[in-house]
């Protein structure tokens, strides 16, 4: 099932020449995208990179349905989303994306269990959906830290968790809609090394177990986890193409673990 399906996606922003000034020059015209064509189907784990000024956050930001295209069509899900009103932009950006920033974007006096929760308190419902129960809210939240290993730490504030742990609550808090994809911007840019490889791990799990996963990253140590890499230059979709030596992020953090155990004297223990 398609879930992604972009078509001659432009975006141009208007620089207005200053009011006053002497030059005569008339307003310049930035193509950030020209006319992008990009299909993901359900269950892909997709890469997007390029050098700075390529066009990845303008992509970004077009496929979160946080801008629109200047021309082009944006099905997601079913829905065109480039001829959309404010109140369906909402609606799908809260029940169709999971985001996950490199920030985390925690509230800071909030349980894990709490921001977990938020976006089914402020859930944009359907016609014939009914809102969900103070209880089912809580289960659900519940379900989704365990699902990414941190059934312990539910009640634990964000300031009394590793940076690893708060993009785990940040991942909870994407998929607790069941979304139709989860969109990644730089995930384990303010993580080291073990960190990123855990995350990492987890995002390999979450797609074999079908979630699909759109990752903009600058790295291609972290593009080698997902399946497939697409790649722009100057506003255009220059190469998209199947990783062919996929790299297992659990192994590699079993290795990392290994290779940089800290070694303790054995009188330590006497």
């Amino acid at each position: 099932m398609i879930v992604i399906q972009m078509q001659g996606i432009k975006r141009e922003y208007r620089m207005e020449a200053k009011k006053g000034s002497a030059s005569k020059e008339e307003a310049v015209v930035v193509r950030a995208l020209r006319g992008v064509d990009f299909t993901a189907e359900a269950g892909e784990f997709v890469s997007v990179m390029g050098p700075s000024g390529s066009g990845k956050s303008t992509l970004m930001n077009i496929l979160g349905c946080l801008d629109k295209p200047t021309e082009g069509t944006y099905i997601l899900d079913g829905i065109e989303t480039s001829k959309s009103n404010s109140d369906t932009f909402a609606y799908i950006r809260n029940r169709k994306i999971g985001f996950v920033f490199q920030s985390f974007n925690l509230l800071a006096r909030t349980t894990a269990l709490e921001n977990v929760e938020l976006p089914l308190f402020y859930s944009r419902r359907g016609k014939k959906e009914e809102r969900l129960s103070t209880q089912a809210r809580r289960n659900r939240a519940r379900e989704a830290l365990k699902e990414v290993g941190l059934g312990n730490r539910m009640d634990h504030y964000p300031s009394q968790l590793s940076g690893g742990q708060q993009q785990r609550v940040a991942i909870a808090r994407a998929m607790v809609n069941d979304p139709a994809f989860i969109l990644a911007d730089e995930p384990t840019g303010n993580l080291d090394t073990e960190m990123s490889l855990e995350i990492m791990s987890l995002f390999q799990e979450l797609n074999n177990q079908g979630k699909t996963i759109i990752m903009v990253t600058h790295e291609p140590e972290l593009a080698a986890y997902s399946k497939r890499i697409i790649t722009l230059r100057d506003g255009e979709l220059v190469t998209d193409m199947n990783v062919s030596e996929r790299q297992n992020a659990l192994e590699n953090l079993n290795h990392w673990k290994s290779t940089h155990a800290e070694i303790i004297p054995e009188e330590h223990f006497q």
